[in-house]
């Protein structure tokens, strides 16, 4: 019987560090084109986002920048990579997306453009669907969440049945291990989210 809890432990051990080792294999580019691993943020708490500019959502631009200067002392990160996948709602240039975050103050790291769905769709949000699927908007914000369910069931009927982005600033968090530990729908209040990154940070 030991023999067997022996293996099924070994076998656990070996599944957590094939998901971190997945996820800090990652390659990501910089705003400035340059590209790192993932790895780079071993031991962070991090909040991956994918963002636009020209969205009802924008405005937790403020509220993410909040969160960003109250914890980045105590290992937390958040990565933001703008798509412009929904709505066409993040267009320009890297560039351009950083002077118009500027109007925020943004101070935390922001990427190169991406797809987060789709042919194209980048390894890292393959990777974070792969780990948290969707489950609905939750009741935050129902005005929003309704209306966030029926523009999807107009554009796509089958929209709770897959994994993928839904829409602009939806959230994963990872903890300080690389294991993606909570999806944040973008209707998600911003204190649910604020306090799951506290805890982690502790």
């Amino acid at each position: 019987m030991k023999k067997i809890f022996s293996i099924l432990i070994i076998c656990m051990l070996s599944v957590v560090a094939v998901a971190q080792s997945a996820f800090y294999d990652i390659k990501v580019k910089k705003a400035d084109g340059k590209e790192i691993s993932l790895s780079e943020y071993k031991g962070k708490v991090l909040l991956v986002v994918n963002s636009a500019t020209h969205c009802g959502f924008t405005p937790q631009y403020i509220e993410l920048e909040a969160i960003y200067e109250k914890y980045r002392d105590k290992g937390f990160e958040i990565l933001d990579f703008p798509c412009n996948q929904f709505g066409g709602q993040a267009p320009g240039s890297i560039s351009e997306i950083q002077e118009f975050c500027s109007k925020f103050n943004v101070s935390f790291q922001q990427f190169d453009k991406i797809d987060v769905n789709g042919k194209n769709e980048h390894p890292l949000f393959a990777y974070l669907k792969s780990q948290k699927t969707f489950e609905g908007f939750g009741n935050d914000n129902t005005a929003m969440c309704d209306l966030m369910n029926n523009m999807l069931k107009k554009q796509h009927p089958d929209y709770m049945e897959t994994s993928d982005i839904k829409w602009n600033f939806t959230k994963f968090l990872i903890d300080k291990d690389g294991n993606v530990v909570q999806r944040f729908e973008p209707t998600a209040d911003m204190s649910r989210v604020e306090k799951a990154i506290e805890e982690l940070c502790k």
